[in-house]
């Protein structure tokens, strides 16, 4: 079977799922071979590779909210099964379960703004749409 690329085109969008695929692994959403970041949680202004315009996403305060989900629920059930299962001394919890919460928050953070700037991309949302007109247009 023959390799396929997905070129993308402003009346051509990728599938969410490839979206947030590309996202989470911090692509271009549009052609997933660029950088979707320029510094940890900064989002890139463009692709290097394709040229697409990130700088108007809006991947406030989803990632967030989603990565204190994961995170929580992991932690969460962790903490449950340690406590009832195991006797752990108390200076063993508090230094195992804050580290590993930041850790996972740490790693988690930057895959989840980027699907969920992929997610935007792949919806047209805030900007990726084709024909929107800006808020520097709107406002005259």
């Amino acid at each position: 079977m023959a390799a396929t690329t997905h070129e993308t085109t402003p009346d051509r969008r990728v599938s969410w799922p490839l979206g947030i695929r590309r996202g989470l692994a911090c692509r271009c959403p549009a052609c997933g071979e660029g950088r979707a970041f320029r510094g940890f949680l900064k989002v890139a202004d463009a692709c290097e590779a394709c040229g697409q315009e990130l700088h108007h996403h809006r991947a406030d305060d989803l990632p967030p909210y989603v990565t204190i989900f994961i995170v929580g629920h992991i932690v969460g059930y962790g903490i449950l099964l340690t406590e009832t299962n195991l006797d752990w001394p108390l200076w063993l919890t508090l230094s195992i379960w804050p580290a590993l919460t930041l850790a996972m928050t740490l790693a988690l953070m930057q895959p989840v703004k980027g699907a969920v700037v992929g997610l935007q991309y792949a919806l047209g949302m805030h900007g990726f749409g084709a024909g929107e007109t800006s808020d520097a247009q709107r406002t005259g």
